[in-house]
């Protein structure tokens, strides 16, 4: 779940590893008509709702749905799901970026709801729930025995395994991976990974929607972290490893990447943006899952951090101080 410009780089939530490919075997293609008339969002948190805002945006402007079921089971997820949709529309409003006109019908596309069923007739399902395997796994075996045979699913899924998911859905041909970064209401990158399974005509009709809602689509097959998460997470381990050795300072250590290659920020300041806990989520998943890969490793310091709860910009200290997303000075 990140950020804004290549500074909020790359997760949308934290999460485990995905699962390497080692094949080129595609189901073979099937005939799949164009567009997805009515689609699905499920959950509406801090990626969900910016998807389920894009989309509806996109099917406002050029009519390329006719409506939008955005799902929580929870009511109260669901009222504030609507709340964040309503309040980021509005400010656009505000700034002249958006009609009020436009915004009304933007807000119209949308249906909310906790009726599961409602979800039964979507024609594409982006799903945006916690980053835990099993949760996803039990949803995605319910809604392949509920949805119509011709619903594909799409998980938004930072770095778990898209065929763990594709298969637990019953339609593995019919499932594809769709990362997008936050904010989604800004950010233009979106990976759409494929599996073993995919049906091709299905990854495609993705990669076509995707273009569809004003994003820039790239392609990947189901590899650990996708292409951003798995060029980052070692980087910004890297980085650790080099203040942990007293190779060099935290300041340095940012300060080199941001002059020297261009980055809007540092590595560590970019991991205590994202959060030390989550970055440390995903690297010890992957090492578990992939012992004999040597570029994922967990220093020393990451670990201790997590465990004084030094987090980063969410507890206010991590390799910097923060005060709220004010970085500080750097803890030496």
């Amino acid at each position: 779940m990140l950020p804004i410009s290549f500074a909020r780089w790359a997760f949308s939530n934290g999460s485990k590893s995905g699962f390497q490919l080692t094949r080129h075997q595609f189901s073979t293609s099937t005939t799949i008509g164009a567009g997805f008339d009515k689609l699905g969002v499920i959950g509406l948190g801090l990626m969900g709702h910016g998807i389920a805002q894009t989309a509806a945006a996109a099917a406002a402007k050029s009519g390329i749905h006719s409506s939008i079921i955005a799902y929580e089971s929870d009511p109260s997820f669901l009222e504030r799901g609507r709340d964040r949709i309503t309040k980021s529309v509005e400010k656009l409003v505000s700034k002249d970026k958006l009609s009020a006109a436009d915004a009304d019908a933007l807000l119209h596309k949308i249906t909310f709801t906790t009726d599961r069923n409602a979800l039964n007739d979507t024609d594409l399902i982006v799903e945006a729930i916690i980053e835990n395997m099993d949760l996803k796994k039990q949803l995605y075996s319910d809604l392949g025995k509920q949805c119509k045979s011709e619903t594909i699913f799409a998980s938004n899924t930072s770095s778990l395994s898209i065929t763990e998911m594709a298969l637990a859905s019953g339609r593995p041909e019919k499932f594809v991976g769709v990362h997008f970064f936050n904010p989604v209401q800004i950010m233009k990158l979106v990976e759409v990974i494929r599996t073993d399974h995919t049906d091709m005509a299905v990854f495609d009709k993705t990669m076509k929607w995707v273009e569809q809602i004003g994003k820039v689509g790239v392609k990947c097959r189901d590899t650990p972290g996708f292409i951003v998460n798995r060029l980052l997470v070692p980087s910004l381990m890297q980085a650790m490893l080099l203040m942990e050795r007293g190779d060099a300072s935290i300041n340095d250590v940012d300060l080199s990447m941001q002059l020297g290659a261009g980055h809007p920020m540092g590595p560590l300041h970019l991991a205590d943006y994202i959060g030390l806990d989550t970055c440390l989520f995903i690297v010890e998943g992957w090492v578990k899952d992939f012992p004999d890969e040597k570029s994922f490793i967990v220093p020393n310091i990451l670990k201790q951090k997590v465990e004084r709860n030094e987090l980063g910009r969410k507890t206010g200290k991590g390799f910097y101080l923060w005060n709220g997303d004010k970085r500080g000075d750097p803890v030496e």
